[in-house]
């Protein structure tokens, strides 16, 4: 965060200050709402959890070096006080364990110091890249801020670590700007109407990228007109293309292709498929047999770049055309985007990482989180690596979660899908209708099937039927926690997820 004294914090948040706190301290380090991450200088956000209060943390988090705590109540350490708001009627899990509205008032707080402080990085040159969809945003995310990087030998760029897209990863990100950031690329997510909107206020966009609507938190949104018009807020917030509003829509989704007319901004299009029509197009794809695409990206003014993709996957291709087209809209040379994609390294774990072991088995993880999109990529992977070694090809998969009333047909879908694909083997974990919906379905179309009722049944049953050659896909939503079948196929410490471990104090 810039650096702040106490009184000006109290005045852009509408606080008072409590049980001593300075009002000529500075807030010279970052702000934490984990009070084990907590640097001297730094600034300590109280917010309830599921299993403990922050607030009853803050004395600890002073004593470690916090210069104040923002806080919702009196907690016995220098505090800023906020004031209370209307608690929102939101599906958010930041509101699911907060009855008294405590996190509520926090996290409103915690907006207003955001947007505060990307006003003053603005204010010194910064330029925000946003990104939505509904699958691929922090893949696409995490490739645009490895090409603005390379912007003039070397951006300075703030991107949020992993999945940092809501109400509290938003401005929590945007609160590690400072006056040398160039770009901000925020991730915004939405579980509903105006939720985009709501994030986009905090960090103002100038490029604004919307990948794709599918069908992710369908049961939340209820249709996607719905969730194309939740996504399609990005860009009714961009600036016209006068003021340098750049909106990126997928030409191959309709009703992303749409919301150009939703827009002030100037309209960049790109296409996976190569339509004619669009402003960047892919030109003669090929897949390694480790499922990495190498094609050519035609564009505007003649460009004709090679790209080599050290991602996985055949939908990596509208990934980095999206992420190529934004860095263009931020000012990068066209020529300089292509390269920097081709050098991409993943960042984000558990989103389709391909590790083969010493004894030939490859596992590609994938178990961050699913829909059925990212399902039916996350096979299309499985059943080219597997053609591509000889060996079995394995699907380890368990629930996709917010799918709303039709979970147990899109759960057919994804197992009617593993047949068609060839996918001779799957091991579906988990004893709810939606697992036993995908299994019965996988069986009827010539999968053979083994139900686990737990992930460590999973994994027992798994580790040693394995064989040299053999690909394994492990997919499923986070929640399901199926990282643990992936990091026991690898020998790793399997280790909490960076959100679990950020949801404690």
């Amino acid at each position: 965060m810039i650096r702040m004294s106490v009184s000006d914090i109290v005045g852009v948040t509408g606080g008072y200050l409590a049980d001593g706190a300075d009002p000529e301290a500075i807030v010279t380090g970052s702000v934490e709402f984990d009070s084990r991450r907590i640097e001297p200088g730094g600034l300590f956000v109280c917010l309830p959890g599921a299993q403990v209060d922050g607030h009853d943390y803050a004395v600890g988090a002073v004593e470690s070096g916090a210069t104040v705590a923002l806080a919702a109540r009196e907690t016995g350490a220098p505090s800023i006080i906020v004031p209370e708001v209307p608690r929102p009627e939101s599906n958010a899990a930041a509101y699911e364990h907060d009855p008294s509205g405590h996190g509520a008032a926090v996290i409103a707080a915690l907006g207003r110091l955001a947007r505060h402080n990307v006003d003053v990085a603005a204010g010194h040159g910064m330029r925000v890249v946003g990104v939505t969809g509904s699958a691929g945003k922090t893949t696409v995310k995490d490739l645009i801020a490895s090409v603005l990087r390379e912007n003039d030998g070397g951006g300075d760029v703030v991107a949020p670590p992993g999945s940092f897209n809501n109400e509290i990863g938003h401005p929590y990100t945007a609160l590690r700007c400072s006056t040398d950031t160039d770009y901000l690329v925020a991730e915004l997510s939405a579980r509903g109407v105006g939720h985009v909107a709501e994030l986009a206020a905090i960090a103002p966009p100038v490029v604004g990228v919307v990948l794709n609507v599918g069908t992710a938190h369908i049961g939340e949104f209820g249709d996607r007109d719905t969730i194309a018009r939740a996504k399609g807020e990005l860009v009714e917030v961009l600036p016209g293309a006068d003021d340098g509003g750049v909106a990126v829509l997928n030409a191959d989704d309709p009703l992303v292709a749409a919301m150009a007319g939703r827009t002030r901004a100037r309209v960049v299009t790109f296409s996976a498929a190569g339509d004619p029509g669009a402003d960047y197009r892919a030109d003669a794809v090929r897949l390694d047999e480790a499922c990495r695409a190498s094609f050519t990206v035609e564009g505007p003014d003649g460009l004709s770049e090679p790209v080599s993709l050290n991602l996985v996957g055949d939908h990596q291709v509208s990934n980095a055309l999206a992420a190529i087209a934004a860095a263009v809209g931020a000012g990068l040379d066209p020529r300089s985007a292509c390269a920097a994609v081709s050098a991409h390294e993943p960042v984000s774990g558990r989103r389709m990482e391909v590790t083969r072991r010493d004894d030939g088995v490859t596992v590609i993880n994938d178990s961050y989180n699913a829909n059925p999109d990212s399902m039916a990529a996350g096979i299309r992977a499985l059943a080219h690596s597997a053609a591509a070694t000889g060996g079995t090809a394995w699907a380890v998969l368990g629930q996709m979660n917010e799918l709303g009333p039709d979970a147990a047909d899109r759960h057919a879908e994804t197992g009617r899908l593993l047949g068609e694909s060839g996918i001779p083997r799957l091991v579906a974990v988990g004893t709810g209708v939606n697992t036993h919906a995908l299994a019965q379905a996988a069986e009827t179309a010539g999968t053979r099937v083994v139900t686990a009722d737990s992930v460590d049944a999973a994994i027992n049953f798994v580790q040693p039927a394995l064989e040299p050659g053999d690909v394994v896909l492990v997919k499923a939503s986070s929640s399901e926690q199926l990282w643990r079948v992936a990091d026991t196929l690898l020998a790793l410490p399997v280790t909490e997820s960076l959100e679990e471990q950020d949801a404690e104090q």
